[in-house]
């Protein structure tokens, strides 16, 4: 199980991270184990202020009172987890955790890591920013294989948390991600179809 909080630690990278700190945490724990959890409205509302300096112990924390949380706030992160959500209820490559691959990157502040379902018909590549302050962008030098993909072989990515298609070719694909846009990509890959209306998604 991963958990990006809990009742009782609040890291100093979410106290300092701001917004993208939170979705980078639950991207990273929401795709790379088989099951994660979340301490709720204190996630979803990116509670980050410590009861003192270098502690990592929430000012008000549940432990010692009851809160009424405002669940309805416009800067909750409600429709991001739910998304996160339904991402991993539609892809069985979530599911588990046995097919998990590591594919390098030229730059250290960004991850990329794959998941396939057992029948390799379901390819998930997740690709994070893990500076929550600053775009970063470099070249992913991916396992192919571990795609399901030939060396020389066109594919297609489609961006489940931003909705992009992307059209990629081979093993060395560039990626650019603005963390104050979304820090993240959960790239569903698609062997390269040359229909009509595969098409017409990047016309």
């Amino acid at each position: 199980n991963s958990w990006p909080n809990t009742p009782d630690i609040l890291t100093e990278f979410l106290q300092y991270g701001g917004r993208a700190a939170f979705v980078q945490r639950l991207v990273l724990a929401a795709t790379l184990t088989a099951n994660y959890g979340i301490y709720g409205p204190a996630f979803e509302l990116q509670e980050h202020v410590a009861r003192e300096p270098g502690s990592e112990e929430y000012r008000d924390s549940e432990k010692y009172q009851l809160r009424d949380w405002d669940l309805t706030r416009t800067d909750s992160l409600a429709e991001v987890v739910a998304r996160m959500n339904r991402i991993r209820r539609a892809n069985p490559a979530l599911h588990s955790d046995r097919s998990l691959r590591f594919h390098h990157v030229d730059n250290d502040e960004i991850v990329a890591y794959s998941k396939s379902s057992e029948d390799g018909e379901n390819v998930v590549l997740v690709v994070v920013n893990l500076d929550p302050h600053w775009r970063q962008a470099g070249w992913i030098h991916l396992d192919v294989e571990a795609l399901g993909l030939a060396h020389d072989q066109g594919f297609q990515v489609h961006d489940l948390l931003g909705d992009g298609h992307f059209r990629w070719h081979g093993a060395h694909n560039y990626v650019e991600l603005d963390p104050h846009v979304l820090p993240a990509h959960v790239f569903l890959v698609r062997r390269l179809d040359r229909t009509e209306r595969d098409y017409a998604h990047f016309v």
